[in-house]
């Protein structure tokens, strides 16, 4: 029973090492970009830590026991950060970020459509599919309007 609580901690530590990365290399990038993405992954991050916590409790973890695993992950994305930072190419921050933006952000929208997309295919009621594709395609427009800013 407590596998399943070990292997979200294994994910979750994976997780957040790609966000580590995701903001060291968008604080390369410009401040902006860092302050954008550091909001967007913590707008992320509060449910998902908060379920990650519900699973840890179903798998028999004791409360004290579950939040000091999920501290324990967030060490996942200072290495991450550290990562990134050692990984800055000598030509400049252009090289580095050049591979870590992307690479993140593939994995960022692949989880999410593998979450999103069977959801939507299997929910019954139009209106409710009707919302969440609204919600997305919202997501994406303030996605575009930042980056013009």
């Amino acid at each position: 029973f407590q596998i399943s609580g070990y292997l979200n901690l294994l994910a979750n530590t994976i997780d957040n090492f790609t966000h580590g990365l995701a903001v060291a290399a968008s604080f390369l990038v410009s401040r902006k970009v860092g302050f954008l993405t550091t909001m967007a992954i913590l707008l992320h991050e509060i449910p998902h830590e908060v379920g990650d916590f519900a699973i840890l409790l179903r798998a028999g973890f004791d409360r004290w026991s579950a939040a000091k695993m999920q501290l324990s992950t967030a060490l996942g994305g200072i290495l991450g950060a550290c990562f990134a930072i050692c990984a800055q190419s000598p030509k400049g921050a252009g090289e580095t970020v050049a591979w870590i933006l992307p690479f993140t952000s593939g994995g960022f929208l692949y989880i999410a459509l593998v979450n999103v997309v069977p959801d939507l295919l299997e929910e019954k009621n139009p209106w409710n599919s009707l919302q969440q594709i609204l919600l997305l395609c919202t997501g994406i427009t303030v996605m575009v309007l930042l980056a013009l800013t």
